[in-house]
């Protein structure tokens, strides 16, 4: 515990403070729901508003032979915390010894370093040694540590049929219906990444592309062309990446390239943020260039419609 104390020490912001604890992988609507109450509430009580959550994601920890991958960075769930009005974000480090940790430990612990008053968590949440910590049993906790419990319903989608969660998102990615993502999200799917040096082919055959560089946990949708967005220093360019191993080329690693319409400049070292907003095609070998380049004509052409 003692890397937490100091992991909270260097983060929390001075004075008493409402927590939301979470690992917010995506940071979806229902994570921004949360995040807003827990600022009302904290308002309505003079305290100021923090988020702590979790890296490596706590399942990585728990079943390590499970292959997992993140709907954002940890950098950028920091940022859009941030964004919403937290005052602070404090990444924990989850390790196995944090894993055994009891529920009632870990908050004494935000009481001492965090100053805790108040903990706002979703309904289903759970803390501690085998989750033994569910929203009753942090209450008690709290009456005896002097802090407050507010559990928050989960957010359901604009019918009301599901629950939005990451889980969710990501069966919703892994079947390419990005704009089902950008509904459970509230914001268009995204990859950032610096523009990395490729082997050009795509200059070569009059379709210049960015080579995207991205981390290798991050969720990716499946291997295909999408209608993509790319922002460049807070320009939008309309935009048509693929994401794929270039079965054509024998390719053999997963690449995510972007040629953006319209566009002219060098980008090298450069960091892009590539939109995914609609999924045009699967995968596909040509049997030559000259295929290849005709599709890529029609998906080009098919992107601007999809614009227009």
């Amino acid at each position: 515990m003692l890397l937490v104390r100091d992991e909270l020490r260097r983060t929390v912001t001075p004075g008493d403070h409402a927590v939301s604890i979470g690992v917010f992988d995506g940071v979806h609507g229902g994570h921004r729901l949360l995040i807003q109450r827990l600022l009302d509430e904290a308002r309505a009580r003079d305290l100021t508003g923090g988020a702590i959550t979790f890296h490596p994601h706590p399942v990585t920890v728990v079943h390590p032979d499970v292959s997992f991958s993140y709907l954002e960075s940890t950098e950028r769930r920091v940022e859009l915390l941030r964004e919403l009005g937290v005052a602070f974000v404090s990444v924990l480090t989850f390790t196995s010894e944090l894993q055994q940790v009891a529920a009632a430990d870990f908050t004494r612990v935000l009481v001492e370093e965090a100053r805790m008053r108040l903990l706002v968590v979703g309904e289903d949440f759970r803390l501690g040694r085998g989750g033994e910590g569910n929203g009753e049993r942090l209450r008690a906790i709290g009456v005896e540590q002097g802090y407050e419990v507010i559990a928050v319903p989960l957010l359901e989608d604009g019918a009301g049929v599901a629950r939005i969660s990451s889980t969710r998102i990501r069966e919703a990615l892994a079947a390419g219906e990005m704009e089902e993502v950008a509904s459970l999200l509230g914001r268009p799917y995204a990859i950032r990444g610096p523009v990395l040096h490729g082997d050009h082919r795509g200059r070569g055959i009059g379709f210049p592309t960015l080579n995207i560089g991205v981390s290798p946990d991050r969720a990716l949708p499946p291997n295909g062309v999408y209608v993509t967005r790319a922002l460049v220093d807070d320009q939008a360019h309309g935009a048509v990446t693929n994401i794929g191993t270039r079965p054509t080329f024998d390719g053999q690693a997963v690449t995510v390239e972007t040629h953006l319409l319209d566009f002219e400049g060098n980008l090298y070292g450069r960091v892009v943020t590539v939109e995914l907003l609609h999924r045009l095609r699967g995968e596909q070998k040509f049997g030559g260039v000259e295929a290849l380049v005709a599709q890529i004509e029609r998906d080009v052409q098919e992107t601007r419609q999809w614009f227009a």
